[in-house]
Parts: structure tokens; C-alpha cells; sequence
């Protein structure tokens, strides 16, 4: 792969992550690439980028986050092609979704400038409601309930097929969100190549459990104003009865991988 144009995002608010971003960029800088970097600090020869929303206008090779899994999701969101992502964890927690350390990073470059690598493509997913579609979300989409004072009673048409039940929410969660908030609440971990979706109902009246379906439309409608959720960081607003559209995005979320794992996900979990 070619390494002519790089962007590379720090964590918010992370000085652990702006230092790693300041050394990346040099070393990147080194092999003659472009580099773009979201960051607070100014790194001398690179182009510094005020937004996400700025990566959809340039034609990158790759992006390059240091942060947490939150860090990830946040790029992916801003994305909507499929540019891949090299997810290095620095100051993030358990880093579920990253691929390396910030150690790893000099036999990171060298790998992918040789081709050692493959791509990771994960089903993204996309709400729409009122004629609006919000971002895509890596991990999930969560229906919730705004007053707390009542349940809603929250319908859920798949195919031709509704479920109908008093609930505070429902969430729904691609393979790679398995194992997230869905499985949490008891949900499935699914091997994140799948090609389906989860729904998980948040605290229904009478037991339902969580359901695989193929990744197709679901269709999900409350009985009270709701909350819209992506990926538990950005949240947008339904009225009582209007349907939400949650469906596949038409773009896959694409990881750099430099080697392979069955269980990726399972193993940083610690099973």
C-alpha cells in the first residue's frame, strides 16, 4: 500500500494520545507521506484539520487512530467510504477494537508499505426517521425511552412481522457491537465477519430475548418521544409514533489487520 496521504487522530483530551500523534506524524513524515492530523497541538509539516467532517473531502490511504474505542467509533462515523483505519490503543481502556500498541508502530508501517496485511471489513449500521438519516454507528443503535417517569410500549417490525412490548428501549447491534451494550443485557457475541443484526430489548415487562435477523430493515416505533443513540455518542430525537428506519450502511467499516485472530474480540474481553 501506498502511504501518500495519511490522516491521524488523537483521543480527546488525551496527552498521552497528542504525544503519540506527534511521534507518528514524524515518522510518517519520514517516509515522504502527506499527513493530516486532528489534534490540539501544531506538529510542523503536516496539515492540521479542525474537524472529522474535513477527512470526507480528502482522497486518504489511511487513517491512523490513537486513542480508545471510543476514538474509533468517532472516525468511523465521519467516514463514509471505506477508507481503512490502523487503530493503535493509547490510553484507552480494555481497546477492543485496536490492533496494536503504540510500540508496534515502526513494524506497523513497514508491514503495510510491504503489503503484510489484510482488511477487516465490518457491517456499519444507519438510522433514519422523518426523512433525515443520522450517522452511521460501528457498533449500535439505541432506542431509549426520554421520560423515565413511563415505559413505552415499543413496536418492532421486521420483514413482515411485529413485536410488540412495553420496554425502556431496544437496541440494535451489528457483530461488531456484540460485544458491547447488547451483551451486557444478555445478548449474543457473535464473530464480527457476520453479515446480521442483533435486537436486544432493554428491560422488557415480559422476558424477550435478544435476536439474530439478516442485516435488513428494521422498523421500530414507540409510544412516547424516544432518544436515537449512535455508538453512546451522538443523540438524536423521534416523536411518539414516528417510525425509525434502522438498516445496513451502504459502507463497510474497514480495519488495517496485521495478523489474524478467530476470536479478536473475545480475547480482549479475556475469555
Amino acid at each position: 500500500m501506498k502511504l501518500q496521504k495519511v490522516a491521524v487522530v488523537s483521543k480527546v483530551g488525551s496527552k498521552e494520545s497528542e504525544k503519540a500523534v506527534k511521534d507518528v506524524a514524524k515518522k510518517l513524515l519520514a517516509k515522504k507521506s502527506t499527513v493530516y492530523t486532528i489534534t490540539s497541538s501544531d506538529i510542523e509539516g503536516t496539515k492540521k484539520i479542525e474537524t472529522l467532517e474535513e477527512l470526507k473531502k480528502i482522497k486518504l490511504d489511511l487513517v491512523i487512530s490513537l486513542g480508545g474505542d471510543g476514538t474509533t467509533l468517532r472516525v468511523f462515523r465521519n467516514l463514509d467510504n471505506e477508507v481503512p483505519i490502523l487503530t493503535i490503543n493509547v490510553g484507552g481502556n480494555r481497546g477492543i477494537l485496536s490492533e496494536i500498541t503504540i510500540d508496534g508502530i515502526d513494524n506497523a508501517i513497514d508491514q503495510i508499505l510491504k503489503g503484510k496485511f489484510f482488511l477487516d471489513k465490518r457491517i456499519r449500521v444507519v438510522a433514519s426517521c422523518g426523512g433525515k438519516e443520522f450517522p452511521p454507528a460501528l457498533n449500535e443503535i439505541y432506542i431509549s425511552r426520554t421520560n423515565l417517569t413511563r415505559t413505552s410500549e415499543i413496536n418492532i417490525k421486521f420483514q413482515n412481522d411485529t413485536i410488540k412490548q412495553k420496554m425502556d428501549g431496544v437496541i440494535v447491534a451489528t457483530p461488531s457491537g456484540s460485544t458491547g451494550h447488547s451483551f451486557s443485557l444478555g445478548g449474543p457475541i457473535l464473530h464480527e465477519s457476520l453479515d446480521v443484526l442483533i435486537i436486544t430489548p432493554v428491560a422488557p415487562v415480559y422476558r424477550l430475548e435478544s435476536i439474530v435477523v439478516p442485516d435488513e430493515k428494521i422498523e421500530i416505533t414507540s409510544s412516547h418521544d424516544c432518544n436515537i443513540v449512535m455508538d453512546a455518542q451522538v443523540v438524536k430525537s423521534a416523536g411518539y409514533g414516528e417510525p425509525i428506519i434502522i438498516k445496513k450502511y451502504k459502507k463497510p467499516a474497514v480495519f488495517i489487520r496485521l495478523k489474524k485472530r478467530g476470536l479478536r474480540q473475545l480475547s480482549k474481553l479475556g475469555f
